[in-house]
């Protein structure tokens, strides 16, 4: 079923209209009670796997300074 929020209760509900949404529900956001938006759950979003990179090293010359031809290059 598709909700319909006025723009003020939106801003002040944000946080539970996009658990909503992404529970499945579409809400159309409207202004003056005429929809203007549609908030609704992304398709083949992936939830974030925390670690991913564990163990990813970064170089230690990404570090140092660049030299002087390098550097005018960015002047």
């Amino acid at each position: 079923m598709t909700d319909i929020v006025n723009i003020y209760d939106a801003k002040t509900q944000l946080s539970r209209l996009v658990d909503r949404a992404a529970a499945g529900e579409d809400i159309l956001i409207a202004r003056a009670g005429k929809p203007v938006a549609r908030l609704v759950a992304l398709e083949g979003a992936a939830p974030r796997q925390p670690g991913l990179l564990r163990g990813l090293a970064v170089p230690d010359a990404l570090f140092a300074p660049l030299d002087a031809d390098e550097t005018a290059l960015w002047e």
